[in-house]
């Protein structure tokens, strides 16, 4: 299978830059996510691999072959889109064999081809029905079929799930992760869902105002953000974040909003002179019973999940903090809280938004 590189790659309509200088190297058979707020330039960007936009300026490599001036059909690529775009007069069959038919393939093979593209998608059972008579993950899957028979070098995903339920969402995230696993071949998945991110991709490429943010591993980027967008962008509940600042003695952070509670500055972080501003990062479920530094809350909003349980608390009617607390069944809104963390296990970011180290 092909791996990917961009250089440089820019994208303008007009005098309105979208895509801004992106250098970005994607392995064989590697899983890769584009996520991102909406309009952050993710589907233009795998538009521009596909050959459906043009690339203004840079350069994009597939497979070892400068592909900018490539016809779309030549570049070995294979897209499924949002919508499923399926022929509603056609059997599934017909769909899935269409494009196969339309180059010229004999029957025999279109049949061989499809048959297998069926079984991979446990859509045997469905092949005579027509895309008005199956659910919406069954005509997603015709539609991955519809791809699948073209034996792509690259598979490019545009928001495939985003039309269907959340029950059927996650059935339909683990059907792409094991396709993967069977095809061992290059995707390139976008999605604004930083959860089916976190659970499909071998590397997440973090984008924002048409430039990468961050590029890593799920764990990666959830312990270890490069800025505040991504640590707030990355994981579910966000992380929270509290205005700080860096006391006298320098090896520690005051948070005035919080009763001046104290966080001392663990070894492995930078020093920041004494006055500057900070924002301290931490994650709902880095709260713990026994931790060093407290927090005095009330809780707004509580909600119960069966096995976890979030609470939503404030300081004087500040800031909300999202706590995934333990044994918090009793609890209620307007109560009392104190939530406790260690300062090991928080991050520090300065005012230009990146993190401290």
């Amino acid at each position: 299978m092909s791996g990917l590189k961009l250089r440089g790659v820019r994208k303008s309509f007009g005098s309105v830059e979208v895509i801004r200088g992106i250098d970005l190297d994607i392995e064989p058979n590697e899983f890769v996510v584009f996520v991102g707020p909406s309009g952050c330039g993710k589907s233009t960007l795998l538009r521009m691999i596909a050959g459906l936009e043009g690339i203004t300026e840079g350069e994009l490599d597939i497979g070892g072959t400068r592909m900018n001036d490539v016809d779309p059909s030549k570049r070995g690529i294979a897209m499924v889109f949002q919508t499923y775009a399926l022929y509603p007069h056609m059997s599934v069959r017909q769909n899935m064999g269409f494009a196969l038919k339309f180059a010229g393939v004999a029957k025999d093979e279109i049949d061989r081809q499809v048959d297998e593209a069926a079984r991979i998608l446990e859509l045997a059972p469905l092949m005579h029905r027509r895309p008005g008579e199956l659910s919406g993950g069954q005509r997603q899957r015709v539609a991955i079929g519809r791809a699948i028979v073209r034996h792509p070098e690259v598979f490019l995903f545009d928001e495939p799930l985003s039309n269907l339920d959340a029950e059927l969402r996650v059935h339909m995230r683990i059907e792409i992760a094991r396709l993967h696993k069977e095809l061992a071949t290059t995707i390139i998945y976008v999605t604004h869902d930083q959860v089916e991110a976190m659970t499909l991709a071998d590397k997440i490429v973090v984008m924002r105002d048409g430039s990468v943010a961050q590029v890593g591993s799920p764990l990666t980027l959830y312990d270890d953000p490069d800025n505040l967008f991504v640590a707030g962008f990355i994981g579910s509940p966000k992380m929270n974040f509290l205005k700080g600042v860096v006391a006298e003695s320098g090896a520690d952070v005051r948070l005035p909003e919080y009763g001046d509670q104290i966080i001392p500055l663990h070894d492995s972080v930078a020093r920041p002179a004494a006055g500057t501003d900070v924002t301290v990062g931490i994650r709902p479920e880095q709260f713990e019973p026994d931790g060093r530094t407290k927090l005095d809350l009330k809780i707004e909003m509580i909600e119960h999940l069966g096995g976890e349980t979030y609470v939503y608390a404030s300081h004087n009617d500040g800031e909300v903090i999202t706590v995934a607390a333990r044994d918090a069944r009793a609890v209620k809104p307007g109560q009392n809280f104190v939530a406790r963390f260690n300062p090991t296990s928080v991050l520090l970011f300065g005012t230009d938004g990146n993190r401290i180290r």
